[in-house]
Parts: structure tokens; C-alpha cells; sequence
């Protein structure tokens, strides 16, 4: 059996070594702060699958029941706040032994935590702005959620007349080649990455990792459930970020 303790230990003992950390984080670190993932049994996606990016762009009903679902969404995460895992990451932004955040999580709450936005990689990009589909302008999430909330059921862009959305990646919808780019510099730089509350199951984040170990970068994951680069791993934990990630942290 695995011996926690030792796990810490060992994971202690490698960051005391690193100065170029890497943090990937998914949606476990934010499950920790209220907002639930897809999987969750009390996600706002059991009974509304989300709806995909082509759907959206085809049909008015798609859009419509995207809004909708949003708004049961759009309440959670403006509720949370950053955790203590959160916290213990921008600690070590902080002491400058992290080079910065990847993070699949579109709720902003690395930012919350006191991280420099410029060292924050939103891989599906951001649920506090709108954006354009055809042109890409980005506006304020606020004023949208206002024309929803007072009945406009299929906003339209005011420069192109482009359909609105929030500014995140819909199923279907690639990663920003530049967000995807900077994201492997990141794993490149690194000489420590870590993975947070990710199953690795998503590209193309779950790449990630995978570029560092091919650049012989020692990797630890801390995740609820195991992983396929477990296996690989240095050291993987499964316990609630929360709980171990501040204690690793004190002791550096």
C-alpha cells in the first residue's frame, strides 16, 4: 500500500529542487471551490448535455438551449471563490518558483488567487468575457448576460452581426493555436510539472505532461482518480488538492 506520507515526502523533496515549476490544473481544483465538472452527479450537464460548436453555429435552438444551460452554470462560478489548493499555487508564483499556470478551467479563479494574468494560460479560454464567432471581438459577459436576462433569445455581435457566446471552447471548437503554443513553451521551460485535478483524458492539454516527460522533466500528479501517465509519474496522489497541496507548500 502507498504510503502517503511518503508520497508528500518525495514530492517535497522535488520541488525543493525545482525552479521553473509548471502547474496544469482541470476542473477537480475547481470542483474543490463549488463548481462541478461534467462528470459530477450534480453537474448542470447531466441533464443538458452541452451543446457543441457546430450545433451552435447551425441552429437557433442550439444557441437558445446554450443560454439557458448557462445560466444555471454562470451563477456557480460567479459564487466561487478560490481554494486553498488555488492559494498554495500562488504561493508559489509568489516565492517565483513557478513559471506559470495552464489551466483547462474557464472560471478565473487563478486569477482571484493573486496570479499574474500573463502568466496564465486559459487553454478553453475564459467564461468572464463574450466573444464573436466571426470576428472575434470580445466584450463584457455582464452586459450579454443582462440582453439574455431581459429576454434577447439569439444575441448578435453589434460590429459583425456574428452569433455571441461566452468567451470559452464549446465541444468541436479547436484550442487557440497562440494559448496552445505558449502552453508547450511553458512544458518545455519547465523542470517540474505539475498536474492538478486533471484526468488527462482531454487533449489537447493532456499532451502536455507527455512533452515534459519526453524531455525527461520529473512530473507529479495530484488527482482524485489515477491517470494513464500515473504510471510515468515521479509521484501521484490521490487525495483532494486542497488537502495536501498547502501542506506541501508550508514545508517548502
Amino acid at each position: 500500500m502507498i504510503n502517503l506520507q511518503e508520497q508528500l515526502d518525495d514530492t517535497v523533496e522535488l520541488m525543493q529542487q525545482a525552479k521553473r515549476i509548471v502547474a496544469l490544473t482541470g476542473a477537480g481544483i475547481s470542483t474543490e471551490s463549488g463548481i462541478p465538472d461534467f462528470r459530477s452527479p450534480n453537474s448542470v450537464w447531466g441533464e443538458n448535455p452541452p451543446v457543441g460548436y457546430r450545433d451552435f453555429l447551425q441552429n437557433a435552438d442550439a444557441r437558445q438551449k446554450y443560454w439557458q444551460t448557462r445560466k444555471g452554470l454562470s451563477g456557480q462560478v460567479a459564487d466561487a471563490r478560490p481554494n486553498a489548493a488555488h492559494l498554495a499555487l500562488a504561493e508559489l508564483e509568489r516565492r517565483n518558483i513557478l513559471l506559470g499556470i495552464i489551466t483547462q478551467n474557464f472560471d478565473g479563479l487563478h486569477q482571484d488567487a493573486g496570479h499574474d494574468p500573463e502568466r496564465v494560460v486559459e487553454l478553453h479560454g475564459t467564461s468572464r468575457y463574450a466573444a464573436c464567432t466571426l470576428c472575434g471581438t470580445r466584450s463584457s459577459m455582464q452586459t450579454l448576460q443582462q440582453r439574455i436576462d431581459s429576454g434577447e433569445r439569439d444575441p448578435r455581435c453589434e460590429l459583425c452581426g456574428g452569433f455571441l457566446k461566452a468567451a470559452t471552447i464549446l465541444f468541436g471548437q479547436r484550442v487557440p493555436e497562440t494559448e496552445l503554443a505558449r502552453a508547450k513553451e511553458m512544458a518545455l521551460d519547465s523542470d517540474l510539472f505539475l498536474v492538478i485535478g486533471s484526468s488527462l483524458k482531454v487533449t489537447p492539454a493532456s499532451t502536455l505532461p507527455r512533452l515534459a516527460l519526453q524531455h525527461n522533466v520529473p512530473l507529479i500528479i495530484i488527482n482524485l482518480q489515477t491517470t494513464a501517465l500515473d504510471p510515468y509519474a515521479d509521484v501521484a496522489i490521490h487525495e483532494r488538492a486542497g488537502d495536501v497541496l498547502p501542506t506541501i507548500v508550508a514545508r517548502l
